[in-house]
């Protein structure tokens, strides 16, 4: 019988373990929530109405059309009996497995206020993404229709809460479809006359950066007409505002942007987890004490280096094809790789037209080349000819036609507004 691999999660390190074991001789079973993997750094690309859904996603049938090794399911897991060896489905259904990949991802953390999610949506799904491109559009166009002043300029205030890249790259665009694109299509407002407030608790924007970044960033925005607000949290979030600093603001549309919470999986495996909720493995990225079982990703905590990797794409990346090299080395009894050894690929933040941020080591970059060299690798890392045509031309439309494509309002919010 041929070696069962069981992979929960399709995201970034999951779907590289499954690249990775091409021609390896296994039965690979896939599990996803959705039916699709999605490239999520450029997620907040679609709640701010530039690119399309099906730009940045992929179906996961598609992308295994020609595995004829591979089995994809789309389901829910419910736990996992590590003494039978099996993964449990919410349907009941049980998948056998020899070895193990857990990369289920992370969802948005409200540090114990998880009644603010109705209000203040995260963004790490299309659904998020779409939610968040609905409220956008929607605000604007309340504006037009209310003639209450108070009303109208709480429709027009947009708050970000957390400063991190995807704090900055939402304001960002969020300023450039206020000021720069809506404002010709409405009569009875202007939309220039938007508020758009980008709050940190801590004392500066992009702390992943350097402060010489993050300081050119903060001037970048403000240049663009957003408010950066750092140094104090939000205490309170509604459907009518946020208060901060102990003063109500009043705002329709809030975006959370300030944490991420990893999947319930140390639950699943009774395993030991940080504050984050990721699984402590070893560097080897297997469960401590139980081999056959790797973490991966945004799930996962390990250090290289004395540092713990990041929960980023590039480092999901490098992790599934460190396990898929693992499993491959076992399967041929050769000697494994070995621990993990994260190689830093840099931070990179855009600010919005002509302006980006790019950190590797001791070479900084800004302004509108860092801008190009951000879409450049942004673009690379896309799957398929196809999204990298597509996302190129959007991009290029939009730059020069400064008009962003994706402004349509569509789904209903069950229970929500």
């Amino acid at each position: 019988m041929k070696h069962r691999v069981v992979v929960i999660g399709a995201g970034f390190a999951g779907l590289q373990v499954v690249l990775g074991l091409k021609g390896a001789g296994c039965a690979i079973t896939l599990i996803d929530r959705r039916n699709h993997h999605l490239f999520q750094p450029l997620l907040y690309q679609v709640a701010t109405t530039l690119l399309a859904t099906s730009d940045i996603a992929w179906p996961i049938r598609a992308l295994m059309r020609e595995r004829k090794d591979v089995t994809t399911l789309l389901a829910a897991v419910e736990g996992i009996d590590r003494a039978a060896r099996e993964v449990v489905l919410r349907n009941g259904e049980r998948v056998p497995y020899d070895t193990l990949v857990v990369a289920t991802g992370a969802r948005h953390a409200y540090f114990g206020k998880d009644q603010w999610e109705a209000d203040a949506p995260g963004l790490k799904t299309l659904e998020d993404a779409t939610t968040i491109r609905r409220r956008l559009l929607l605000a604007f166009e309340r504006a037009e229709l209310t003639g209450d002043p108070a009303e109208r300029q709480a429709l027009l205030t947009f708050a970000v809460i957390g400063a991190g890249p995807t704090g900055v790259e939402l304001v960002g665009i969020i300023a450039e479809l206020a000021h720069r694109i809506l404002p010709a299509e409405f009569r009875r407002i202007d939309t220039r006359q938007a508020r758009i407030l980008l709050i940190e608790a801590g004392p500066r924007i992009l702390p992943a950066f350097s402060d010489r970044l993050s300081a050119y960033a903060t001037r970048a925005l403000k240049r663009r007409g957003v408010e950066v607000m750092t140094g104090a949290p939000v205490t309170e979030c509604s459907d009518s505002g946020i208060v901060l600093d102990g003063r109500f603001i009043p705002a329709r549309t809030v975006i959370w942007a300030a944490g991420v919470q990893a999947s319930r999986a140390h639950d699943w495996l009774g395993a030991e987890a940080d504050r984050a909720g990721r699984v402590v493995v070893t560097p080897e990225l297997t469960l401590p004490g139980d081999p056959a079982i790797f973490v991966l990703g945004d799930t996962a905590h390990v250090e290289t280096g004395g540092r713990a990797v990041p929960g980023v794409a590039p480092a999901a990346k490098q992790q599934g094809k460190h396990a898929a090299r693992t499993i491959r080395a076992r399967l041929a009894g050769k000697p494994p790789p070995g621990a993990f050894r994260y190689r830093d690929m840099g931070n990179l933040a855009t600010i919005g037209r002509n302006a980006a941020v790019i950190e590797f080591g001791r070479f900084k970059m800004t302004g509108w080349f860092a801008w190009w060299v951000w879409g450049i690798a942004h673009i690379y890392f896309l799957i398929g000819t196809r999204s990298r045509l597509f996302v190129a031309l959007s991009w290029l439309w939009a730059f020069l036609s400064r008009q962003n494509s994706a402004r349509l309002i569509t789904q209903r919010e069950a229970g929500h507004r």
